[in-house]
């Protein structure tokens, strides 16, 4: 029988506020099992770059990633908020580890190729280290991923925080019973965006194509479901979006993915 792994991506609003994310970290930390957590912080590298007085361009979301911005975001992802991150959980006993792409050859990606719109320096995965991570998870040791990869040619690529987790998780799923869980400031996926209550508990393959067809699945949440099902059709056992409540089993408010 496989261990169970428990993979968690935490949203970059969790990050931003002191409080919340010491409410979702204390619940991490109590999560049994085995566990490896990826973020992001956006909101903070904007933040930054605002203050050295580099402009940060984004288009539908995504974050135009040039040579300075590559810094900025390393400073960030990589630096403030990572280390942050770490030494809170080690204030909780939960002996965790700080880790870029790069740290290990953990995840390799390419740069993005230009179609319509030159992304600049932005992955797109190619593999994740496994053994890696095995060997860091049989060392007792927690593994913090920020949303960084590399290209094994000495780049840094800014990499989706969602795309990271899928992809971890599928890289573990072989050796572990794993579950992926998307944290972030809503219990679930909502019928109705004014109505913080009604989540869709449970969506599989159908259901999904009928929340796509109604409109109800759209922007911001369309990439974080295909990242869910790609998760699914690889190996990885369940899919779980919703707030911090999921993780200490408080609530069944919140939404479960399944084929």
């Amino acid at each position: 029988m496989k261990n169970k792994l428990s993979v968690v991506k935490i949203g970059g609003n969790v990050i931003e506020d002191e409080k919340a994310l010491d409410v979702f970290l204390t619940a991490f930390s109590k999560l049994e099992g085995l566990k490896i957590l990826v973020h992001g912080g956006g909101k903070l590298a904007t933040q930054l770059a605002t203050k050295l007085g580099i402009e940060s361009k984004m288009i539908d979301g995504r974050r135009i990633t040039d040579a300075e911005t590559v810094d900025i975001i390393t400073m960030v992802y990589g630096g403030l908020a990572n280390k942050k991150i770490v030494a809170q959980l080690q204030a909780k006993n939960t002996n965790a580890i700080g880790l870029s792409g790069a740290d290990g050859d953990s995840i390799q990606a390419h740069k993005r190729p230009v179609k319509e719109i030159d992304y600049g320096f932005v992955g797109d995965i190619d593999s994740v280290n496994s053994g890696l991570l095995t060997k860091l998870l049989s060392a007792d040791l927690t593994p913090i991923f920020c949303a960084l990869s590399h290209d094994g040619a000495g780049q840094l690529l800014n990499t989706n925080a969602d795309t990271i987790a899928s992809e971890i998780a599928i890289g573990m799923a072989s050796s572990y019973e794993t579950t992926l869980y998307y944290c972030f400031e809503k219990k679930g996926v909502l019928m109705d965006i004014a109505d913080e209550n009604s989540v869709v508990k449970h969506i599989d393959s159908d259901t999904y194509q009928e929340l796509l067809s109604d409109g109800i699945i759209a922007n911001g949440m369309l990439p974080k479901l295909h990242n869910c099902f790609h998760a699914l059709n690889n190996s990885v056992s369940k899919v779980c979006l919703g707030d911090v409540t999921m993780l200490d089993k408080e609530t069944e408010l919140f939404t479960t993915i399944k084929l």
